[in-house]
């Protein structure tokens, strides 16, 4: 058992996250810690906060309460030079690989390079290169995006998140759209880079097969708060237990199961039934 004198100082540190788009609360409070080396998969249904906890992760948002912290840092409380600075050592895969359609696979894994890096066209070229043949892409460095299939552009995006030797990977959804083989392709691959470079990795999901294959810790978040934060271990043991009783452990245990019926479904129900009901009292 680590000591607590010897836990590492976690390269992201979120607490008391606070954010609401108009009077819809997206995030309540949230608290959250990942350590160097480590992937952390964040979880939880459509709408529950996760996409807006990883904005605020990468600074894209700003909270309306609390802070996030990268590196020791709060990003939430820099300017916009050194909130580029601290960007240059994280990646982000988004949803879509996000590649630019006017260039070609190559020059969008250049492109960070060429923007925060003083390097000669030569050496580019040779870091793209190795960047693409980590992701077994670099057969397809002078094609277009609209060249190149859904899970080809997955790679590509990754090639770039890694241009410039990033010390965190964010990824956000990274097997949305993808059929069951490019899924667990692209679960290896980001394993595989997670070893081979020693970063830390965050993903947000809700593809449970994905999760459980690439988890060392998981997060559960559900309206906006977080339910539960655990080695993957004793999410599995939640999945495969029988219901408990208690409210939260069997909301999470019908999410991992993507069971019909449990606490999320009633409480939908619900939801729906007092809407209709207050709607039909306005009539």
């Amino acid at each position: 058992m680590i000591e607590a004198a010897d836990k590492p100082s976690p390269v992201i540190k979120v607490s008391d996250l606070t954010k609401s788009f108009g009077d819809t609360k997206v995030l309540r409070g949230v608290d959250l810690e990942v350590y160097p080396g480590e992937t952390m998969v964040i979880m939880g249904g459509s709408g529950c906060g996760k996409s807006t906890l990883l904005r605020h992760m990468i600074g894209s948002l700003m909270p309306d309460r609390g802070s996030v912290e990268l590196f020791g840092q709060d990003i939430c409380r820099l300017g916009d030079r050194p909130l580029d600075e601290i960007r240059k050592r994280f990646g982000v895969l988004f949803q879509s690989g996000a590649l630019l359609n006017s260039l070609t696979v190559g020059e969008n894994v250049a492109l960070p390079l060429k923007e925060h890096r003083s390097l000669d066209s030569a050496t580019i070229d040779i870091i793209v290169r190795i960047k693409l043949n980590l992701v077994s892409m670099r057969h397809a460095i002078d094609r277009m995006p609209s060249e190149i299939s859904g899970g080809m552009k997955k790679r590509a995006g990754l090639a770039r998140a890694i241009a410039l030797d990033p010390e965190i990977l964010f990824y956000d959804e990274p097997s949305a759209g993808l059929d069951p083989v490019t899924s667990t392709q692209i679960d290896r691959l980001m394993m595989d880079l997670s070893g081979k470079l020693g970063v830390t990795t965050l993903v947000v999901t809700h593809e449970m097969d994905s999760a459980f294959r690439i988890a060392d810790r998981m997060c559960m978040l559900d309206a906006g708060v977080i339910l539960k934060v655990a080695p993957r271990q004793e999410f599995e043991a939640i999945r495969d237990g029988d219901p408990t009783g208690d409210e939260t452990t069997d909301l999470i245990r019908q999410f991992l199961r993507g069971d019909a019926a449990g606490p999320i479904t009633r409480r939908q129900i619900g939801v729906e039934f007092e809407t209709d009901i207050l709607r039909a009292g306005e009539r």
